[in-house]
């Protein structure tokens, strides 16, 4: 997967990722994508383009477990997000549905550079850094690659350990 960088900084909480009365209005991942970030950069959502990756510091995803931050991020295109740690509940709640959270040093990265996602690695392409990634279990990589939680019960109606 190759996109380019978004970069945000730590302790990015779900309701900087969607404000939780837009969840009120609509659950539709079309309607919502217009939202992405408006708290923080009321204009982000309408430069965001499919492919992009969002990167961000530590602790992504803290507060609430609304699982519409990660519908809304999906919605508008974005497959992946980089951070230097995540909150569980956000982690899990991408895991499951589909959007890929890897985890690595994001320092290095900045707004704009193209980027290649890899099973163990990110390659910066505009520098040429290597960054390496820590590993997904491969129970998660079976349900990212099913596209989510979902469609992986779909596929094989229990997890096949």
């Amino acid at each position: 997967m190759t996109g380019r960088a978004r970069v945000f900084g730590d302790d990015i909480n779900t309701d900087y990722i969607i404000t939780s009365r837009r969840k009120r209005e609509s659950l539709d991942p079309s309607v919502l994508r217009q939202y992405l970030f408006e708290e923080i950069d009321p204009g982000f959502a309408a430069t965001v383009q499919p492919g992009d990756l969002i990167v961000a510091g530590k602790n992504f995803g803290c507060g609430s477990a609304m699982e519409v931050a990660v519908t809304v991020v999906l919605g508008s295109g974005i497959r992946s997000v980089l951070a230097r740690s995540f909150s569980r509940t956000y982690y899990r709640n991408a895991v499951n549905n589909g959007l890929l959270p890897v985890i690595c040093d994001t320092s290095q990265i900045h707004e704009g550079d193209q980027l290649s996602v890899e099973p163990g690695r990110v390659t910066n392409l505009i520098t040429g850094a290597i960054i390496e990634s820590s590993p997904i279990p491969k129970i998660m990589m079976d349900i990212l690659d099913a596209g989510g939680l979902v469609p992986y019960f779909r596929q094989h109606g229990d997890f096949q350990l």
